[in-house]
């Protein structure tokens, strides 16, 4: 699938100077023509019938790991498309390509000084950023191109229990049939090198190893992101480390909770129900850190995240006991926690919630983040290093007994 000329493109100089959007679309074009190298179907056929959609939108709603046959209608951008007949767009699964141009400033930044634009754009965050780039802006030429005659697209799930994202889009892998064959279009993004193999949110189950051959053979080739000199960000082996500390502490969890009725991630789309099951009994769930809301009479809040206004509480009584697990310092990165499933009903407007209570810090168990010190256990005077190895509920420093 390799194609000489669009490699050379993507390897091309791309300095800024005050004409880099005509250059762009350029480079796009150039970029998007590895496409027939693939192969490309016929036209696009005619939109679904609502009846089609609809039937189409119950699959969606339940587990299982093929979705169904779509048309698509948009390319939002090198990630991110919509289907016709569905109420959201499609996440992409294990992908992150550089954001498109959504503002002069950003577009001018970009022309005056790309490097001083990159290290704004950064300010004094700890962890790697999102921003505007020629290269977020190929990615999207690149699958307009790649989607261009497709008659048709097939989306699959990696997981039966992850149907939506917190945004409510679906987490899909979008196929495309080329010469009798389904092409993925998630992989081949990668391997066009208009995205990295994304594992923030843990590692692809389906189809790990073609995203890391993929991804291998887009470093050692130059292509896209990983040109020399590619307008791209500068910080893929800092992302990299980063998502694959989270990613394997997610396959620790899925190791230990195999076979296993008491242990979920938090975005599992039936949790309610298996939860509602397991009142007054001891589970552990995985999630990412949220909004954090400090009680000044009552308890503390900390929110795992799941979908917008319906993340999970644990409820924190010992203040001291927050501190010390540690959850504070790891807003937006992966925990572990252990604890009994309760029931709490708000005397006002009678609404019923589940929720964790946390009243030690050995229920909690932190991912191991490049950068982050662990804290140390009540009593112990030396905390480990972010990169020791902890299972997620195991009895390792900061996990629960």
């Amino acid at each position: 699938m390799s194609n000489p000329v669009i490699i050379a493109a993507m390897a091309a100089p791309t300095r800024p100077t005050w004409r880099w959007p005509a250059r762009l679309v350029t480079a796009a074009v150039l970029a998007a023509a590895l496409v027939p190298a693939a192969g490309c179907g016929p036209g696009h056929s005619a939109r679904y019938s609502r009846k089609q959609a609809q039937k189409s939108l119950q699959k969606l709603e339940t587990p299982g790991l093929l979705l169904g046959e779509f048309t698509l209608t948009q390319v939002v951008d090198g990630d991110t498309v919509k289907v016709d007949g569905l109420d959201s767009s499609l996440r992409l699964i294990a992908l992150d390509c550089e954001e498109t141009f959504k503002n002069d400033d950003d577009k001018r930044g970009v022309e005056t000084d790309w490097n001083a634009y990159l290290v704004n754009k950064r300010g004094d965050s700890k962890r790697p950023v999102k921003a505007a780039t020629p290269m977020g802006e190929i990615a999207k030429q690149f699958g307009k191109q790649f989607f261009a005659d497709a008659d048709k697209v097939r989306l699959e799930r990696d997981d039966a229990r992850e149907i939506r994202d917190r945004y409510n889009r679906y987490l899909a892998y979008v196929l495309v049939q080329r010469r009798g064959t389904w092409v993925n279009y998630n992989v081949e993004v990668v391997r066009a090198g208009m995205s990295p193999y994304f594992s923030k949110y843990g590692y692809s189950r389906r189809y790990h190893q073609e995203f890391v051959a993929a991804e291998r053979e887009a470093r050692a080739a130059g292509r896209g992101i990983w040109a020399p000199t590619a307008m791209s960000y500068r910080d893929y082996d800092e992302r990299k480390a980063w998502w694959d500390a989270r990613a394997e502490f997610i396959a620790a969890f899925d190791r230990q909770a195999e076979g296993r009725t008491d242990h979920f991630p938090v975005t599992q789309w039936d949790l309610t129900r298996h939860l509602e099951a397991l009142v007054g009994k001891q589970v552990t769930l995985l999630g990412t850190v949220g909004e954090v809301k400090i009680g000044d009479r009552g308890p503390t809040r900390v929110l795992l995240s799941r979908r917008m206004f319906s993340d999970f509480p644990l409820v924190f009584f010992d203040k001291d006991a927050l501190v010390a697990s540690g959850l504070i310092g790891w807003r937006g990165e992966f925990i572990a926690v252990t604890g009994v499933v309760t029931e709490y009903e708000n005397r006002h407007n009678h609404k019923k919630t589940l929720q964790i209570v946390v009243d030690r810090p050995s229920q909690i168990t932190l991912s191991p983040i490049p950068g982050l010190t662990l804290p140390a256990p009540v009593g112990d005077a030396a905390a480990p290093s972010a990169s020791a190895e902890a299972a997620p509920g195991s009895t390792a420093p900061g996990g629960a007994p």
